[in-house]
């Protein structure tokens, strides 16, 4: 009697969704659309404020050493607002995710598991 596992090919069931006609329906189009309308002007955009803070750290020192208050710089503060837009982003990512990906997500994920049954 063997214990091997058996290839992937030979475990698939008659039940298992069609991935591909998945991927192809309208609804998961509209989905995968939905994500890319959010997250990639907003992946260029904090790309581009990165991007401002590392030339302006690279060359205009002279700016990024200008003294606010006390010793905190500007330098200081565009380093913190990194930070700070980091965590400002993921908070609106969830929240979005949350009210208009996720219920359409679970919809499709119900779907394709109620016609795998």
């Amino acid at each position: 009697m063997s214990t091997e596992t058996p290839p992937p090919e030979a475990r698939t069931t008659s039940a298992e969704p069609d991935w591909e006609t998945v991927q192809a329906s309208p609804e998961f189009q509209a989905l995968r659309s939905r994500l890319r309308r959010f997250v990639f002007p907003l992946t260029v955009g904090f790309l581009a404020w990165y991007l401002l803070y590392v030339l302006l750290a690279s060359y205009a020192p002279s700016f990024m050493a200008i003294k606010l208050v006390g010793n905190i710089n500007v330098g200081l503060v565009f380093g913190l607002l990194q930070f700070v837009s980091t965590f400002a982003i993921t908070t609106w990512y969830v929240k979005w995710a949350d009210k208009k990906f996720d219920p359409h997500a679970t919809a499709i994920r119900e779907e394709i598991e109620g016609g795998a049954k």
